[in-house]
């Protein structure tokens, strides 16, 4: 193997050892070290994806070299190479560009230990991307629970600890049936390495032995991770999680907690059961009437919604419906548009809420649309950040969610039995994303009887967001190439 076939591992260690030293040291060093750590793994991270697009193939990475059945295993290919840099890119973004609001918001005595459950985040992210084990996967999905909730409740108000408890709740509900499929999973084949379950998994399948516990099992994992995923009707808690943390933690959970859950379930599906079998399950048509139905009342909710991060997290809502959807089609293509989603949304959705955060900065920390009045003036690099999200989550084309919405539409044409009802359903909720974020930006840019002195932000903020800003663009116009790169990967998935 390559030397860089280390580098997975060292990604997961590095953010773990982190988190522990970070609890040693002060808030600002705190915040140095993970700079530090994430710079380290975003280059290692691209170094593997560039080695991949090179030369595209599958590894596997024994840990201590012990072999199946007792060893544990990372495998990765394009697609994993590719997904933790776009991660490792978010989080360091995002974390940068929330600086200001990290030691604002946070009381001085805990922002390390902010930093701490952040390090560990990252470590769970790259092991759901990475890993080969499904048990290992149900021990970071704890991991990124808990450090997900602490993240939240990281600002220590009522709303932040009423909506940490609703998150803990429903996230905790979909650990359960993923933990209890995975005991199914043993019970039917004795292995917990992804590769070796698929090989027992389709030999009972073409026996037609055990197919109602096999569809147990789908069902469990696929309604467990959107649960933890915020897929409709399972996204009650998610509005006032995110809208209520501090903007980073906001960014980070919508940009990447999300997504963590729908790459493990997309691995699943590749790696564990086959797409043979989970297209002949029903289980796909739940995920995918509950997909249509996100992107409709998502919208919904956000036009109905006052408070800017609220009505970004609806749309957040919207974004997950389109994933399913993609996913519930069943073929290549489908996954293809919704890891390609995946990566628009991990890039679009945190720049919008550090545009939020720095507009409701300028503001007099206030996040009500009729507070906002003028908000782009007082802020403009947030006002313009601001307008490029919403063009992108819109769909217009040269931005990078028009990517997204086009090859979901060509996706749809794969599986002409519901191919229809996804034409229509993106169509709709196309326009209602129109009317939110349109309103939005109307309200940011309406200067009538408002002060519109210019804010001045700290040096973070202006870097964080003119980073977030280019890569938006880039990916806009050159969304082919990122395409490409997971066309390849889902071969070696």
């Amino acid at each position: 193997m390559p030397f860089l076939a280390n580098f997975p591992f060292f990604c997961i260690f590095i953010m773990m050892a982190s988190g522990v030293t970070s609890s040693m040291l002060s808030g600002k060093n705190a915040f140095r070290l993970n700079v530090i750590a994430l710079s380290a793994c975003l280059a290692m991270s691209l170094s593997l994806l560039f080695y991949m697009i090179g030369q595209p193939q599958r590894i596997t990475y024994m840990m201590g070299h012990f072999p199946a059945p007792w060893g544990n295993e990372i495998r990765f290919g394009p697609v994993e190479a590719l997904i933790a840099s776009v991660f490792s890119f978010v989080m360091l973004t995002s974390l940068v560009a929330g600086k200001g609001d990290i030691f604002s918001d946070i009381a001085s005595r805990n922002v390390n230990l902010f930093y701490v459950m952040i390090n560990l985040l990252m470590a769970s992210l790259y092991a759901l991307v990475y890993t080969n084990d499904l048990f290992t996967a149900y021990v970071f999905v704890e991991i990124n629970t808990l450090s997900a909730c602490a993240v939240v409740m990281a600002k220590e108000n009522g709303q932040t600890i009423s909506a940490t408890i609703r998150y803990l709740i429903m996230s905790l509900l979909g650990s359960g049936m993923f933990l209890l499929s995975i005991i199914l999973i043993y019970d039917l084949t004795g292995h917990l390495l992804m590769v070796n379950i698929r090989e027992s998994m389709a030999r009972l399948w073409a026996d037609g032995r055990y197919r109602l516990p096999i569809t147990i099992i789908v069902g469990l994992m696929s309604v467990g991770m959107a649960m933890k995923s915020a897929l409709f009707p399972f996204h009650t808690w998610l509005s006032p999680a995110h809208g209520s943390a501090t903007t980073a933690s906001s960014s980070v959970l919508s940009g990447l907690v999300l997504k963590g859950y729908i790459i493990l379930l997309i691995k699943v599906y590749y790696r564990v059961l086959g797409l043979e079998i989970v297209a002949d399950l029903k289980v796909l048509n739940v995920l995918f009437v509950c997909g249509l139905l996100g992107m409709i009342i998502g919208s919904l909710d956000a036009i109905g919604e006052d408070h800017i991060k609220r009505m970004i997290a609806y749309s957040s809502v919207a974004q997950m419906g389109y994933i399913y959807v993609g996913i519930s089609l069943g073929t290549s293509a489908g996954f293809l548009a919704a890891i390609f989603h995946i990566i628009v949304h991990a890039m679009t959705k945190p720049m919008l809420f550090s545009a939020a955060g720095g507009m409701a900065d300028a503001s007099g920390h206030k996040y009500h649309f009729d507070e906002l009045k003028g908000a782009a003036y007082r802020n403009p690099i947030a006002g313009v950040a601001f307008i490029i999200g919403s063009l992108s989550m819109i769909g217009i084309p040269f931005f990078a969610g028009f990517g997204a919405k086009f090859y979901l539409s060509l996706a749809a044409m794969t599986n002409p039995g519901k191919m229809w009802f996804v034409l229509f359903a993106l169509a709709v909720s196309t326009v209602l994303n129109a009317v939110y974020y349109i309103r939005a930006i109307g309200m940011i840019y309406s200067k009538k009887d408002v002060d519109v002195t210019r804010h001045k932000n700290p040096l973070s903020y202006n870097i964080g967001m003119g980073v977030f800003i280019v890569a938006n663009v880039m990916l806009g116009l050159f969304y082919q190439n990122i395409v490409d790169i997971i066309q390849t990967g889902l071969k070696f998935l």
